[in-house]
C-alpha cells in the first residue's frame, strides 16, 4: 500500500527528474578525488541550504565533509525520529573520461585527471533526491522528525565515515539508508541480506631519509664530489623494498581463502631529484579488503614488519599513518524488507529508445556489433534479497561472514542500517570480451543512460525513509534487530567500537586539481604526455 506521503514522495521526484539529471551532471563534471573534493562538497552545503537544511562544514575535522539536518516540528502523528542518509562525491584518478559516446577525457584534461567510476557523482544524487522529497512529504502531511544528510568524502580510500563514525555523527539515529550502484552481479536492483561488507585498513608508510651523513665514509672533504661519493640509498630504495618485498611475501600472510585483497599507491618518490643525494622522501599507500578485523591485524603486522627492514636496509626512518580502519557490516533483516518493499513499489529502472541508441553507439566505438537490447538483462529486473545472498554464498566458504568492502559498514554499529543497489546501465558484451574501462564512465555520465539509476535510487530512499517516518512498528522491529545484534545496542556485548584514533588523513600528496599560471589542471600538468 501507497501512503499520501509516499504518493507525494514519487511525484517530486518525477517533477524534479531535470533537476537531479542536472545535478548528476554536475558533480560528475568536476571529477574530484578522495579528500580534494572542494567544488564537490561546496555545492551540496548550497544547495541545503538553499533548500532550507542546517549545515555544519567539514564536520569530523575532514575539510570536504558535512552533516546536514532539518526537522519538522509542526508533525501530526507526535513521534520525532531521525533518519540518516549520505552522499558520496569522490571520483578516482587515471579515470577522465567525458559524458561522450566515445573515449576522451573531459575538455581541458589528460585522462590522468580524476573520473567518476562507480559512479558516485549518481550516488550522491540519489540520496540527495531521496532527501528532498522526502522532506516536501512530511511538509506536506505534518510528519515530524528530523531529516540528516552526512557528506562523505573519501569513500574510494574507505575515508570518512569510520571518523564520522568515532566522532559521534551516526549516533542517535531510527534508521540508516546505504545505497550503491551496483557492480557486481547478483548485487543488481536488491538489498544485502546477511553478507555484508567486510573491513578495511588502509595505511601510508612514509620512508625519510633525514639522516644520510651516517651511512658512508666521508674523506674530511668539506663537500664532497657528489657524482661518485658514496650516498645512503634514501627513501626511493626504501619504498621499493618495501614494494617487491610485500609483493613477494603476499601468499604467506593470509590463508588463501576469504576473498581478501591488497592494493597499493605510490603518493610521494623522492622530491624529484636526480642528483646524487639520496631521496629524502618516499611513501606508499596500503589498502587491504578482508572478512574480519583480525585478517587485517595480521596483515597490518606483516607489512609494519617489512617497513621497518626496508627502512633499516636504506638508511631511512619510517613512520606509518593512518588512512583508514573500518568494521565489517552487520545486517538488519528488518530494515532490508522495508527497502525491499519500497523497491517492488519503484519497480526496477528502465532504459528507453534514446539510451538504447546511445549504449549501441558506445558499442560501435568500443569495436562491438550494436545490439538490438544493449544493456544486460538483469538491469531492469529486480532479485529477492535472499535470492542475491543465496547466489552470492555459492562461492563463500559457510564460515566466512562478510565479504568485499566499502566503509558503510561502520554506520550498521550506530544504527539500523540497510543497504540497496539499483542498476547502473551495463552493456552486454560478445563472449570473451570485455570492455574498456571508458565505457562504463561514459555510460555514468550521459544523462540518458545513468537517470534512470538516479531516479530509481532516489525514489526507493524516499520510500525508505518516510516508512520509517510513519511507521512506529516498523521502527520498533528494526531497533529491536539491531539492539539483538549488538547485544544490547551501542556499547553491548556484541557490540564493536569505532576502530579510528587517528586524525583526518587530509595533509598528504593526495592527487588534486591545482591552479598555477597555467590555469586550473591536474596536479600532472595537462600538456604533459
Amino acid at each position: 500500500m501507497i501512503t499520501a506521503a509516499a504518493a507525494s514522495a514519487l511525484n517530486f521526484v518525477d517533477g524534479h527528474a531535470s533537476d537531479l539529471s542536472s545535478w548528476t551532471r554536475t558533480i560528475f563534471d568536476f571529477g574530484e578525488t578522495a579528500w580534494r573534493e572542494y567544488q564537490s562538497a561546496d555545492w551540496y552545503v548550497t544547495r541545503l541550504r538553499e533548500e532550507g537544511f542546517e549545515v555544519e562544514v567539514g564536520s569530523g575535522g575532514m575539510p570536504t565533509a558535512f552533516c546536514a539536518h532539518w526537522t519538522n516540528k509542526a508533525g501530526t502523528n507526535g513521534k520525532s525520529p531521525t533518519i540518516g542518509m549520505y552522499a558520496e562525491y569522490d571520483a578516482v584518478p587515471g579515470n577522465c573520461q567525458d559524458a561522450s559516446t566515445v573515449k576522451r577525457p573531459r575538455q581541458g584534461l589528460r585522462e590522468h585527471a580524476g573520473g567518476h567510476t562507480d559512479p558516485h557523482s549518481g550516488l550522491g544524487i540519489s540520496g540527495l533526491g531521496g532527501l528532498l522529497a522526502t522532506k516536501a512529504a512530511m511538509e506536506r502531511h505534518g510528519i515530524a522528525g528530523t531529516l540528516r544528510l552526512t557528506g562523505e568524502p573519501a569513500e574510494k580510500v574507505r575515508g570518512s565515515k569510520p571518523i564520522h563514525a568515532a566522532r559521534g555523527y551516526y549516533d542517535g539515529l531510527d534508521g540508516m539508508i546505504s545505497f550503491h550502484p551496483f557492480y557486481m552481479l547478483p548485487l543488481c536492483n536488491t538489498v544485502r541480506w546477511d553478507t555484508h561488507c567486510g573491513a578495511a585498513y588502509s595505511m601510508i608508510y612514509r620512508f625519510v631519509c633525514d639522516q644520510p651523513e651516517r651511512w658512508g665514509l666521508s674523506d674530511g672533504a668539506p663537500i664532497p664530489q657528489s657524482h661518485s661519493a658514496v650516498r645512503a640509498p634514501g627513501a626511493n630504495d626504501a619504498l621499493m623494498m618495501m614494494y617487491m618485498a610485500s609483493k613477494a611475501l603476499r601468499d604467506s600472510m593470509l590463508p588463501h581463502q576469504g576473498g581478501w585483497s591488497i592494493s597499493e599507491a605510490i603518493l610521494t618518490a623522492g622530491q624529484a631529484t636526480a642528483d646524487n643525494l639520496p631521496a629524502g622522501l618516499a611513501e606508499i599507500q596500503y589498502m587491504m579488503r578482508v572478512p574480519t578485523i583480525a585478517m587485517a591485524e595480521q596483515l597490518t603486522a606483516a607489512l609494519d614488519r617489512n617497513a621497518e627492514h626496508a627502512a633499516a636496509m636504506t638508511g631511512c626512518r619510517v613512520e606509518r599513518h593512518w588512512v583508514c580502519k573500518s568494521r565489517p557490516g552487520l545486517a538488519n533483516h528488518a530494515m532490508a524488507e522495508i527497502t525491499w518493499e519500497a523497491l517492488n513499489i519503484v519497480g526496477a529502472p528502465r532504459w528507453d529508445e534514446t539510451a538504447k541508441a546511445i549504449a549501441r553507439e558506445i558499442q560501435i566505438n568500443a569495436g562491438v556489433e550494436a545490439m538490438d537490447e544493449p544493456f544486460i538483462d538483469e538491469c531492469e529486473k529486480l532479485i529477492s534479497p535472499q535470492e542475491a545472498e543465496a547466489i552470492l554464498r555459492r562461492d563463500l566458504p559457510p564460515s566466512q561472514i562478510n565479504s568485499t568492502s566499502d566503509d558503510y559498514t561502520d554506520m550498521t554499529w550506530h544504527a539500523p542500517t540497510v543497504r540497496f543497489y539499483v542498476a547502473r546501465p551495463a552493456l552486454k558484451a560478445p563472449k570473451g570480451y570485455a570492455y574498456p574501462s571508458w565505457v562504463m564512465n561514459a555510460l555514468g555520465g550521459i544523462p540518458a543512460t545513468i537517470d534512470p539509476m538516479v531516479v530509481c535510487a532516489a525514489k526507493t530512499v524516499a520510500l525508505t525513509a518516510l516508512r520509517l517516518l510513519e511507521d512506529e512498528g516498523a521502527r520498533k522491529l528494526a531497533k529491536d534487530e539491531f539492539i539483538e545484534r549488538t547485544g544490547g545496542g551501542v556499547g553491548g556485548s556484541k557490540w564493536i567500537a569505532p576502530l579510528c584514533d587517528y586524525e583526518p588523513p587530509i595533509h598528504f600528496r593526495w592527487p588534486e586539481y591545482v591552479t598555477t599560471a597555467r590555469g586550473r589542471e591536474w596536479w600532472i600538468p595537462t600538456g604533459a604526455q
